[in-house]
């Protein structure tokens, strides 16, 4: 004997394998604790580039099955088939479906029995409540509440429920009091299959904002290994040239070479080295040079050992050391006049 099997189950099952055949990504979501107003606004937000088949697990099967003949490796979305589940088909690829069905996700508050997404603990300080029975209400719920100087407190940080576990009915009534929205309501997209290929949730669920840093990073190393190797490309090209240019131009300083470019630092490195040098021999100078070194400050403090060699009451040095300072002076005076003609 044969079980009877419905007519309307059997073309529900054919049109769902032809629509699954025909689509170019199909995607199985889990659509628990959606309510059905909320469901509906997401799908008919979706409706440009997501379409939703709703029908019993055991049907999906079935059609996902007949769909493989035609798909080979279609039917490996199976395996997340569970629960309250839906077949979703698109245009778009599994990356952009996942985000798009990503972003009907919102927060929403606690009924209480639901199994919590994350640990939730609530924070010592003020509450919104004006003393009354919300204190214990709060207290009922766990939490160390008080009055103090007229408003409602919780006096110390608590653990109220850990994450894998059910949230109390009498917590879920404390949490909404708070505003705090613990649960997490959406199309979650378990799985996608494209060109053969299934996509799994974790694959699917990427970092926009960090893969383009990387990206980013990988690219400014890759230009500086180009400019360093000096590999010319559309993006080296520049910066080769700016360093190209700046290396010359070094060169040309240093081997004394002139051009449009190097003259007017050369001569403002030469004016500079003149100042300098007639810093040192002042009564050698004329009244124009030594008024314009005197109107620079002086880069040459005195040492240690000249302060010494004056001694305490200011003498002069010995005469040898006179001699040899006045022949010292008499010859940059010499090579400053050859200097300057």
């Amino acid at each position: 004997m044969t079980a009877h099997v419905a007519a309307w189950k059997k073309e529900a099952v054919a049109k769902l394998a032809t629509h699954i055949s025909d689509s170019n990504v199909v995607g199985i979501i889990n659509i628990r604790g959606i309510p059905a107003p909320a469901f509906q606004t997401m799908r008919a937000d979706l409706r440009n580039h997501v379409n939703i088949t709703m029908l019993k697990n055991s049907l999906m099967k079935l059609a996902l099955q007949e769909a493989n003949k035609k798909r080979k490796g279609i039917v490996d979305l199976v395996g997340a088939i569970d629960d309250q589940c839906a077949i979703v088909t698109s245009d778009l690829n599994p990356f952009r479906l996942f985000k798009q069905l990503d972003g009907t996700k919102t927060k929403m508050p606690a009924k209480g029995g639901e199994i919590s997404p994350d640990d939730i603990e609530i924070k010592a300080g003020d509450t919104p409540f004006k003393p009354g029975p919300v204190v214990g209400e709060l207290q009922k719920a766990g939490l160390p509440a008080a009055i103090e100087q007229g408003k409602v407190v919780i006096k110390r940080d608590k653990l109220l429920v850990k994450k894998g576990d059910e949230i109390p009915r009498e917590v879920a009534l404390v949490l909404s009091k708070l505003e705090i929205f613990p649960i997490t309501v959406g199309l979650d997209l378990r799985a996608a299959f494209e060109d053969g290929s299934v996509y799994a949730k974790d694959v699917l669920e990427v970092d926009d904002l960090a893969y383009l840093a990387k990206i980013q990073t990988a690219a400014a190393g890759a230009l500086s290994l180009s400019v360093f190797a000096g590999y010319p490309t559309t993006a080296s090209i520049g910066p080769l040239l700016m360093k190209a240019h700046s290396n010359a131009f070094n060169l040309a300083v240093n081997a004394g070479v002139t051009t449009s470019e190097t003259i007017s630092f050369m001569l403002s490195k030469a004016n500079a080295q003149m100042r300098a040098l007639a810093s040192r021999i002042p009564d050698a100078l004329d009244d124009e040079l030594r008024a314009a070194v005197s109107s620079e400050p002086s880069s040459t403090p005195r040492g240690d050992d000249e302060a010494d060699s004056a001694g305490k009451d200011g003498k002069k040095k010995d005469e040898d050391d006179k001699d040899d300072e006045e022949v010292s002076e008499e010859e940059a005076a010499a090579g400053l006049g050859a200097l300057f003609g």
